[in-house]
């Protein structure tokens, strides 16, 4: 006894998992943890695939259309946006968090001392990579990628698979929320560099007063070692701010879906 498979049937069922497997690859292209030559390519890609299979049962029908055409190739670039956008606004929440840590570091005098971000493949200074360091262990202990997780899946309800992608006022949200970035950022640092600003404008008034003082001698150690110091009492409080600005980057999320 055979059962009859026609081929639309079959294209149907290949939709059902490309689609959305475009959406999930998408958001694992753009996040922090998965950017970059840290995880290979092939790791995403079985993660991505992983979810999707494993979302797939409760997932919302999708649209009536052919797979291979011009339609499907559209539902295809919308899925691939939107899981762009979710990923991509993420992504700034980090970002806040390395931009802090930069003014940090130049307001130490440890500009020069640089690594290679393995997420974006650029020079940073190390404190800013410190703090992205205790950012992503923060995010993973807070189940962080779980919350990610349910919020993919919630986004197949808010923005059903089909030809309606993001929304002008999303797309809107999403960009004005990069300024977003620099205001964290600052927000972050501010107290330290306050703090070295402080203590730097008292190396001035010590060099006009002594003009014979080695100031850069005397001066660099005392910010570096008081800079250190200012980031070991403070760096609960700057996870804090993290923490809510990461629920704000998931408030996010909804509404540019919605």
């Amino acid at each position: 006894m055979t059962v009859p498979f026609s081929e639309n049937q079959l294209l149907a069922l290949v939709a059902s998992v490309a689609w959305p497997f475009l959406r999930v690859g998408a958001v694992f292209l753009a996040i922090p943890i998965f950017t970059g030559h840290m995880v290979p390519v092939r790791v995403r890609v079985m993660l991505a695939a992983s979810i999707t299979w494993l979302i797939s049962p409760v997932l919302p029908s999708m649209p009536d259309a052919v797979l291979f055409s011009l339609s499907g190739f559209w539902i295809a670039i919308q899925q691939f946006l939107i899981g762009l956008a979710i990923g991509l606004a993420l992504h700034l929440v980090f970002e806040a968090i390395v931009f802090g840590g930069q003014s940090v570091a130049y307001s130490m005098g440890l500009g020069f001392a640089s690594l290679v971000d393995p997420q974006t493949g650029v020079q940073v200074p190390v404190i800013a990579q410190f703090y992205q360091v205790l950012a992503t262990l923060l995010f993973l202990a807070m189940d962080g990628h779980l919350v990610l997780i349910r919020l993919l899946v919630d986004s197949f309800y808010l923005l059903p698979v089909g030809f309606d992608g993001l929304s002008a006022g999303g797309m809107r949200r999403l960009a004005l929320w990069a300024s977003r970035l620099f205001a964290a950022g600052i927000l972050f640092s501010l107290p330290l560099v306050t703090a070295l600003l402080l203590v730097n404008l008292g190396f001035g008034v010590a060099s006009r007063a002594a003009p014979q003082l080695n100031i850069f001698s005397v001066g660099f150690p005392i910010s570096l070692g008081l800079g250190l110091f200012l980031i070991g009492i403070s760096v609960p409080d700057v996870l804090s701010l993290f923490s809510g600005f990461l629920d704000d980057g998931y408030r996010l999320m909804s509404e540019i879906l919605q």
